[in-house]
């Protein structure tokens, strides 16, 4: 049975581990997620004691909470290169590689991530896998006008979408669009499903995220962190 209070502290943890990725005047990418929102207040509570940066939010909720607690943020257009950014993920695989998305800010996600001179994830260990898919799903952006479309053409590829709702409703991104939940097995082979899902029209994004993570901080149940890097990174 899960347990609300230990899961907080692990993202606490985890949170505040990350601020030594954070410099004075650098500007930093904000995630969207539980881990990305601790991370936040983390971040927050520095800048009341006078730590100097500028966000770019992933999502309109994380907007809303960084500008409560007085982060300065700016949009992607006024900033020519990220930092660092802070994130969560849904799996991490040994390769770093991650699947993200369920939280439903996965191309913005994307993009910043793109733009940032490093990406920092940070997980509970149970978000640990040894195949991408293990955890049963993949998230896919797609234009509300393409769904249907899309949803054949996924089904076509063996995934199995459903689209993801809210309430009675669609789930409507930020940006705007659709999410597919598909149902997917082990990938033995991201970076080839990757373009076969790309290739369709109407699709906007992936929730696979490869080769962007460069640091991924794990935090254990007992409150220690454990740090993971991309092989040739250097600590």
């Amino acid at each position: 049975m899960a347990n609300p209070q230990a899961d907080d502290a692990v993202l606490t943890a985890i949170g505040e581990r990350a601020l030594e990725f954070v410099r004075d005047g650098c500007i930093v990418g904000l995630g969207t997620g539980r881990a990305a929102a601790a991370f936040v207040r983390a971040l927050g509570r520095q800048v009341q004691h006078g730590l100097r940066v500028t966000a770019v939010p992933t999502s309109e909720s994380t907007a809303a909470a960084a500008r409560d607690l007085g982060i300065q943020m700016v949009t992607l257009d006024e900033t020519e290169q990220i930092d660092v950014t802070v994130d969560g993920a849904d799996e991490v695989d040994p390769h770093l590689d991650l699947i993200k998305g369920y939280g439903g800010a996965l191309v913005r996600e994307k993009i910043v991530a793109a733009a940032s001179k490093l990406e920092v994830i940070l997980v509970g260990s149970e978000k640990l896998v040894a195949v991408l898919g293990q955890r049963g799903k993949l998230p896919v952006e797609v234009l509300s006008f393409a769904a249907g479309f899309c949803a054949s053409r996924l089904a076509a590829l063996g995934c199995r979408p459903q689209l993801r709702r809210d309430g009675d409703r669609p789930f409507v991104s930020d940006g705007g669009n659709y999410i597919l939940d598909c149902g997917v097995d082990p990938i033995t082979e991201p970076g080839k499903l990757e373009d076969s899902i790309r290739s369709i029209p109407g699709v906007v994004g992936t929730g696979l995220f490869l080769g962007m993570a460069q640091v991924v901080l794990v935090g254990n149940k007992d409150g220690t962190v454990r740090e993971l890097r991309k092989q040739g990174e250097a600590a």
